[in-house]
């Protein structure tokens, strides 16, 4: 069992990946655990480098996103540890059939406001597509601001108060 403690949301616990939940993800095996869709290709991309990453399993790493009410897992998000100059990125996805729900907001709020709290974390980006106008909305419930933008890329931020 991880020594990383829980976070949680209303409606979520945002929980460690462990090696071996990350090792059935890449081998293709299905938890009972797991939403019917989880995981999806980001989920499957993250998995394969947990092991090459330990400090991606820190307390400031990785994490599943768990429904509460049921306990399923619908997705991952984490911070790509560690920070440099006191800025550290976040990434998340939710499972198909759990979007809509704003659990991606609520779980990206939920991991940004405990980077903030991290030593020498003064703010946490994230980058997206301008061809991915639901991670813009994600981004924007999770109290986000447009920072820079460039050609093919957005890049968010929040910065502690």
């Amino acid at each position: 069992m991880s020594s990383v403690r829980d976070l949680f949301t209303d409606r979520l616990v945002l929980r460690a990946w462990t090696l071996d939940e990350a090792a059935a993800v890449v081998g293709g095996a299905r938890s009972p655990d797991w939403a019917e869709d989880f995981p999806a290709e980001g989920d499957r991309v993250i998995a394969g480098l947990l092991a090459d990453r330990p400090e991606w399993l820190g307390e400031h790493g990785h994490r599943l996103i768990v429904e509460r009410d049921g306990g399923l897992v619908i997705g991952s998000l984490g911070l790509f540890w560690p920070p440099a100059d006191g800025v550290v990125e976040i990434g998340y996805g939710v499972v198909p059939s759990r979007r809509g729900r704003g659990y991606a907001a609520e779980a990206t709020r939920a991991l940004t406001e405990f980077a903030l709290t991290a030593p020498g974390v003064h703010t946490v980006r994230a980058d997206v597509e301008p061809s991915n106008p639901a991670s813009v909305r994600v981004l924007e419930k999770a109290g986000f601001e447009l920072d820079h933008a460039e050609p093919g890329i957005l890049r968010y931020r929040t910065a502690r108060p």
